[in-house]
């Protein structure tokens, strides 16, 4: 099997300009994504978002004298981080079910790229509307060494059949059933 980019499926169409269902998903497709520099503002932002303020992350002072000898990024914003790095496309991965087995292998450094590797380890079926998809994802930096690796389970949708044509229906739509935001209300 060949290893395709994140970018596009077996058939050259780009995932997120048509994300496949779960039903055209095989066991064993891969992907990898674009790389993503970690920077001062990513590691101080999200200390100030979760309290993590460990000198490991915070004091450069203490960390040139950490076994590390330098400002590493916490692990959960570089397992947050491969997240967002995935094409997980909202019209098709409905929630993420849970992350399994992560492993933290090698520190990520301010100025670090990583990168993440997928691979569609299984998918189950869970009834005409969705399935399951169990993604084994490797995180990997601008040396191409391990630093992270992990499973994930989403939620992902399966074709719907064809719906008739709602275009003559849509000009009778009542107004009074629309949210703020779908009417403009919001946005005024």
């Amino acid at each position: 099997m060949t290893t395709e980019t994140i970018e596009t499926t077996r058939d050259g169409t780009l995932w997120r300009e048509a994300p496949p269902y779960f039903d055209d998903l095989e066991i064993g497709d891969s992907m990898e994504s674009s790389g993503r520099t970690v920077t001062e503002y990513d590691v101080v932002s999200f200390a100030a978002l979760t309290g993590d303020w460990h000198p490991q992350h915070a004091d450069a002072a203490w960390a040139a004298e950490s076994a590390f000898g330098r400002r590493i990024a916490h692990g959960m914003l570089v397992l947050s981080f491969a997240l967002g790095l995935l094409p997980i496309d909202p019209r098709v991965v409905l929630a993420l079910r849970s992350i399994d087995g992560a492993v933290l292998k090698r520190p990520v450094g301010l100025g670090d790229t990583i990168r993440v590797r997928a691979r569609l380890a299984d998918k189950r079926e869970l009834g005409a509307e969705m399935g399951l998809v169990t993604l084994a994802v490797r995180i990997v930096n601008q040396a191409d060494e391990l630093v992270a690796r992990m499973e994930i389970v989403v939620l992902w949708r399966r074709q719907s059949e064809e719906k008739p044509d709602e275009t003559d229906q849509a000009d009778e739509t009542d107004e009074a059933s629309l949210s703020p935001l779908q009417d403009g209300r919001l946005l005024a």
